[in-house]
């Protein structure tokens, strides 16, 4: 990830399997004290409720990123399919 640069914000939008790379590799700055490339804002938009469980879990247990607020939005009417967004802030 330092290749790519320092951000402030990320937007994270994966398939159905999830961002456990993404959540890996933050997880692993912070245990290592490197902030220089944290986000300090992390927005996470999943089509899958479970992957967004456990990548959330990384980065609020192993980065120290608490979540500022979760929702919901049904962008597929008449399916049982939601869009789940978390806020994560790195403090």
């Amino acid at each position: 990830m330092r290749a790519l640069g320092a951000f402030d914000k990320f937007i994270i939008d994966p398939p159905r399997e999830g961002a456990l790379a993404v959540s890996k590799a933050l997880a692993g700055l912070a245990q290592a004290g490197d902030e220089t490339f944290l986000p300090k804002c992390i927005v996470y938009v999943s089509c899958n409720p479970s992957t967004l469980t456990r990548d959330a879990g990384l980065l609020v247990h192993e980065a120290d990123y608490p979540m500022k607020g979760a929702s919901v939005v049904s962008m597929f009417p008449h399916t049982s399919h939601v869009e789940s967004i978390a806020l994560l802030e790195h403090d």
